[in-house]
């Protein structure tokens, strides 16, 4: 697995408009009603990213839910970042 170019990670984020790219990581929050919901969608990439084997860090706020992915073993973005934040968006 290879680390995204400049090029291919801004042609990725264009399927992906929910991401931002900050650096070599890319982020989302999600702002839920309540703190049942937030908690409920965590459980969902949970057990989403253990089916991928590829687990974001996640910081939860109350009912705001913050995710942040990176191929740590590659040092950047790649393909399975983007098809993670995909599955991610299907649920959010």
């Amino acid at each position: 697995m290879k680390v995204l170019s400049d090029e291919q990670i801004a042609q990725m984020l264009q399927k992906t408009p929910h991401w931002k790219r900050i650096g070599k990581e890319m982020t989302r929050s999600i702002q839920f009603n309540t703190f049942r919901e937030a908690m409920g969608f965590v459980v969902q990439v949970a057990l989403l990213a253990e089916k991928m084997n590829h687990h974001p860090y996640i910081a939860i706020h109350y009912k705001t839910v913050v995710l942040n992915l990176m191929t740590h073993s590659v040092g950047g973005l790649t393909e399975k970042d983007f098809e993670l934040a995909q599955q991610i968006d299907k649920i959010a």
